[in-house]
């Protein structure tokens, strides 16, 4: 089956999820919790590993989470594979307690404020959910690192780091003042949340988080694909899906196609000008259905074809025609290795 492939660097910064298999409770009751946390205390011994900001629920966990060195996948297998094991011998039970491959979310370290809108996110996961009444602070919410954020650093694991977060507030994590500062600017988002009229804001804005497959600029993204590529060379394509995925097999389609249209003397403006079926065109998108794993659709887009069954019909006209024009422009193409 294929999966998500997983992108690891030194300092990565990740919004980490995990569900339950088939929607399944992975916490029946507090000390399953208080049992959660002593097995992320000991991974992050294990490994170095910061988290910025966590929140268990009753079938899944966020995490905020950074690498100092490159052990993401290391790390996620034993927190989850002996969590799994001192559950199912808590509880009498065994087989997979997580759903399928745990989600990480990449996002630029290097950019303070995603600190505080993937935190942000996290620590009001509660609220969405409906764990917290409208009446009842969100800091009553035990199972969060939002009301450990608000107690002396002394009080806190060593593996719960909180500075960088708090330092969008102007001040460090020993600050009594600045704690406060982020208690209200919380409890304040969690009071505009019950409110339906701005639910449809705070859902749009965090629609990256829940959705995307990386937070951060156009750079950010070019890096993270170039590591992709790295990550996956020799090993089968098939063995990988996902956004991230499609999003490589498309920026190299992109820069092929940029040689393809040097080779056929073209620019962006002649594919603006043309046909949508001219015969560069065809060739072109008979070529990269050959070389490239992309959609048909990205191909019509890119080529300004029209509907997508142009770049079907291309596939087989131009591997049939044998007009000197077609030919021509074939061979151009076939000398590019």
């Amino acid at each position: 089956m294929a999966r998500r492939p997983r992108i690891e660097f030194s300092g990565a910064l990740y919004h980490v999820i995990s569900r339950g298999d088939h929607g399944e409770a992975i916490y029946r009751d507090d000390k399953d919790r208080e049992g959660f946390l002593i097995c992320l205390g000991e991974v992050c011994e294990r490994t170095g590993w910061k988290i910025h900001a966590f929140v268990l629920m009753n079938n899944h966990y966020h995490m905020l989470l950074e690498t100092p060195e490159p052990n993401l996948v290391v790390g996620m297998k034993w927190l989850q594979g002996t969590y799994t094991q001192r559950f199912n011998r808590r509880h009498d039970l065994r087989g997979h307690l997580f759903q399928g491959r745990y989600k990480a979310l990449v996002i630029d370290s290097e950019e303070p404020a995603y600190f505080l809108q993937v935190s942000s996110y996290i620590h009001l996961n509660p609220i969405r959910a409906g764990l917290v009444h409208p009446d009842r602070p969100l800091r009553t919410y035990r199972w969060s690192s939002f009301p450990i954020y608000l107690v002396s650093a002394n009080k806190r694991a060593e593996w719960l780091c909180s500075d960088r977060v708090l330092g969008e507030f102007g001040g460090g994590q020993n600050d009594r003042k600045i704690r406060r500062v982020y208690e209200e600017y919380i409890e304040g988002l969690a009071k505009r949340i019950y409110g339906k009229t701005e639910r449809k804001g705070f859902d749009e804005e965090w629609k990256p988080i829940r959705r995307g497959w990386y937070l951060g600029g156009e750079d950010f993204r070019d890096r993270l694909l170039g590591m992709l590529g790295q990550a996956m060379r020799g090993k089968q394509k098939e063995t990988y899906s996902g956004d991230e995925v499609r999003a490589h097999d498309q920026a190299q389609a992109e820069k092929f196609l940029r040689v393809g249209l040097s080779a056929l003397e073209l620019n962006e403006q002649d594919l603006r000008d043309m046909p949508k079926g001219a015969m560069e065109k065809q060739v072109l998108a008979w070529w990269l259905r050959r070389k490239m794993i992309v959609s048909r659709k990205w191909i019509s887009e890119r080529l300004r074809m029209g509907d997508v069954s142009r770049v079907t019909q291309a596939a087989s006209l131009v591997s049939e025609n044998e007009d000197i024009t077609f030919m021509r422009l074939k061979k151009r193409l076939e000398r590019i290795s």
